[in-house]
């Protein structure tokens, strides 16, 4: 990615890929965030993005923590 544009083509093929609740990328840390409630095919989710064009490089995954009320 290299513009606030690329950013949005990124973001927009996850939303359209995937139901999440939040995706967030920066071209700046060469990052895409991406947080959902449902676990994301690895495999689709990459594919999702390199249609756009993009690469995809490592995936890191952790368990989505729902916050309380009280944090």
């Amino acid at each position: 990615m290299m513009c606030g544009m690329c950013e949005a083509h990124v973001n927009e093929a996850v939303r359209k890929a995937f139901p999440v609740k939040k995706v967030t990328s920066s071209h700046a840390k060469k990052q895409t965030v991406i947080l959902s409630e449902t676990e994301l095919d690895t495999a689709a989710l990459a594919e999702a993005i390199r249609s756009t064009g993009y690469q995809v490089g490592a995936t890191q995954k952790e368990p989505y923590k729902k916050k309380g009320l009280f944090g």
